[in-house]
């Protein structure tokens, strides 16, 4: 099936990008430009980012794109058969938290922090269902700098819908997103500046 992309008539936000079994509400920009610029700059210029390693296939593969992983304690985060020991907060970090925070009206613990420098950095379909997070975890995504195409697909139907992330932009996914449909940040050779990806979590503390 074709992508069935909603790019050029998309409501006013926020709304709910997905059609059904899930919710993914688009917020649009939360941060405006100055604050979004600063905070960029800091991320870009304050995280020890470090090349993200994964299993796949049996493989030991290290990803172009960068990471870092930080939370309230020492949280460990597997993925893709890599473990991560979270880092403690930084002010900027904790500074959008809060904003992100009041919108959500959930309480996140942790975030995984995802550098692409350009766009011939992206990352494939998944979903985000470690056991960590707990079944139909509630994601919210944040983006600081290069617009990007973000993609669902659904499990079942394979309907494709997208919503292109925002400078300053935020993105809740919530409810049964995590168990109907998978995402993905599609590579475009058009995209040559950084964008810098902010998932807040709430891990489970037994894990």
């Amino acid at each position: 099936m074709e992508f069935k992309l909603k790019l050029d008539d998309l409501p006013t936000p926020p709304f709910n990008v997905l059609p059904s079994n899930g919710e993914a509400i688009y917020h649009g920009i939360t941060f405006d430009l100055p604050q979004a610029d600063n905070f960029l700059e800091s991320l870009l210029r304050d995280i020890p980012w470090r090349h993200d390693e994964a299993i796949m296939f049996g493989k030991h593969i290290v990803t172009a794109r960068k990471v870092a992983w930080y939370g309230d304690e020492n949280y460990s985060y597997t993925y893709s058969g890599h473990n991560h020991v979270a880092l403690k907060w930084t002010e900027s970090l904790l500074a959008i938290k809060t904003v992100v925070e009041e919108i959500a009206g959930y309480t996140y613990n942790s975030c995984l922090l995802n550098l692409y420098l350009d766009g011939s950095q992206g990352m494939g379909w998944h979903h985000d269902d470690e056991k960590g997070l707990g079944k139909n975890a509630n994601i919210a995504s944040v983006s600081f700098g290069a617009e990007r195409r973000f993609d669902f697909r659904h499990n079942q139907s394979r309907e494709k819908v997208s919503v292109m992330l925002e400078h300053g932009s935020l993105l809740i996914m919530r409810g049964t997103t995590q168990s109907n449909w998978q995402h993905q940040i599609p590579k475009s050779k058009k995209i040559t500046s950084p964008r810098i990806n902010l998932t807040f979590r709430r891990m489970l503390h037994e894990s």
